[in-house]
């Protein structure tokens, strides 16, 4: 096994290949939303709201205090935190699970 052990906030862990891409800030590579069809990686909701309209999801103003999209011919809807700073990766694997063949979550 090799890495780098790296001490933060009292907890010590080990990052391995540090040198492959990782934010050297946190250990941690950061996570992105990838439309898989275009090759291109979801940077705003904007552009996210395109993709999903094109695939038959529609914007759904049942809660303001967050960006829903459901489809007419399912019972699934995706919920998004309204800034897109609070955007997970939690949230972009719900995005995936609904949308197998046209998204994938890819490391920075």
């Amino acid at each position: 096994m090799s890495g780098v052990w790296v001490f933060k906030n009292g907890v010590v862990r080990l990052v391995e290949n540090p040198s492959s891409g990782e934010n050297s800030s946190t250990g941690l590579r950061r996570k992105v939303l990838l439309h898989t069809p275009s090759n291109e990686i979801i940077t705003s909701y904007g552009s996210l709201e395109r993709k999903l309209g094109r695939l038959g999801w529609e914007r759904y103003y049942e809660d303001a205090d967050l960006l829903q999209f459901h489809k007419r011919s399912s019972l699934d809807l995706i919920s998004l935190p309204k800034d897109f700073s609070r955007f997970k990766s939690m949230h972009m694997y719900d995005i995936v699970v609904k949308n197998r063949d046209s998204f994938k979550v890819i490391d920075m």
